[in-house]
């Protein structure tokens, strides 16, 4: 499905990928990787891909929601947040595949609303539709 890109961003990965470090190429950010204890790696201070997925889908799915609640003319309650937790591991298959979970506050919302409004934003945020095919998000509302 072609997407027409409105904003790109490039980052460039060096170094030893997961303990190396990452940019962005207009320099606002640069993070030191380090790869986890439970990988096999060092741990300690440090990014890492499931960290920034995290970041990110949070965010996207929040924003996500606000547009899902002006198309469902269901108001977003003030408060409302999203908490991603992203993890890794291997996959029966083989290879490593990513799960996900997202716990979404809607302080107040009446339960009906909140599935509706949890179930539209899957099919708007750029996440969800990026991996929807590959990794079941599991989604808890609460309110």
């Amino acid at each position: 499905m072609p997407v027409d890109a409105k904003y790109k961003t490039t980052a460039t990965a060096s170094g030893g990928g997961r303990d190396g470090q990452t940019a962005l190429a207009d320099g606002t950010m640069h993070l030191q990787l380090v790869v986890p204890k439970e990988l096999g790696g060092p741990g300690g201070d440090g990014a890492n891909p499931e960290k920034l997925f995290a970041l990110g889908y949070s965010a996207c799915f929040l924003g996500a929601l606000r547009v899902a609640a002006a198309q469902s003319k269901i108001k977003l309650p003030e408060g409302s947040t999203v908490t991603a937790t992203i993890g890794i591991g291997p996959r029966s298959e083989g290879g490593f595949g990513i799960t996900a979970e997202l716990d979404v506050y809607l302080p107040g919302l009446a339960d009906a609303d909140a599935s509706k409004l949890v179930e539209t934003t899957h099919g708007i945020c750029p996440y969800s539709n990026a991996i929807k095919a590959s990794v079941d998000v599991k989604t808890r509302t609460r309110g």
